[in-house]
């Protein structure tokens, strides 16, 4: 089976620090990628490379589609969305508004993804007509979610999904990635939170300084020393 993502050999450099070095890995259809690692080891360059918001080196490749010559909003268009890390919604725009604009490469009808995403947030429904900077912190990540699931995508790339929310809502948080995951979605997430995230992951990989250092099926690197001492506080 090809993977849905290949991405080999990936370098990011901002001036002439290099973020990522030669980095390869691929997600399958189906699976939760999980991409562990200190700050600054590179996670979210990846993400960004990957979704075309900064240019990288090396290849990536999207249904067997080198994406090299794709600018990001087209690889939103053939199925790539990003949540980034902060969410970064439109603060001066409703929640409907957000919504939209995470479907505006489409040319469909939105009612029914409309009613989808404002039935698995509950929350967005009632504050619908609200601008999006009076939202709480778990409310603005619940909102940067449903903007990229309007996009209908296939592969759905999130950073740091529980930053700076409260345990309770971190577990709700995981809680909807675990749903996403049994309905088939592919996720490839950058966490920081190892425990949690090793529970959610079908295969995870480790990075420091910007260079792939472990990889391997959640369980395995569960069971890994290393892990367990560096990112599982054992």
């Amino acid at each position: 089976m090809k993977p849905l993502l290949e991405v080999r050999d990936m370098t990011v450099s901002y001036g002439m620090i290099a973020a990522v070095r030669s980095v390869s890995f691929e997600v399958y259809s189906g699976e939760t990628v999980v991409l562990l690692g200190a700050n600054g080891a590179g996670k979210s360059s990846i993400l960004r490379a990957v979704s075309g918001l900064i240019p990288g080196g090396g290849t990536v490749r999207f249904e067997g589609e080198d994406l090299a010559a794709i600018p990001a909003h087209e690889r939103v268009a053939r199925g790539i969305a990003h949540v980034p890390e902060g969410r970064h919604i439109f603060g001066n725009l409703s929640v409907k508004e957000n919504l939209l604009l995470g479907a505006w490469v489409r040319r469909s009808s939105l009612a029914g993804d409309l009613d989808r995403v404002l039935a698995l947030f509950p929350r967005l429904k009632e504050r619908y007509s609200q601008s999006g900077g009076t939202l709480s912190g778990g409310e603005q990540q619940m909102l940067a979610v449903g903007r990229a699931l309007m996009s209908r995508p296939r592969l759905l790339l999130l950073d740091e999904p529980s930053m700076g929310l409260s345990p309770k809502l971190v577990e709700s948080i995981f809680s909807m990635l675990a749903d996403f995951h049994e309905s088939g979605m592919t996720l490839l997430v950058v966490e920081q939170n190892a425990a949690m995230a090793l529970t959610l992951a079908s295969r995870a990989y480790v990075l420091e300084a910007g260079e792939m250092k472990l990889s391997g099926t959640a369980a395995e690197l569960q069971d890994n020393p290393l892990v367990r001492s560096a990112y599982l506080g054992e």
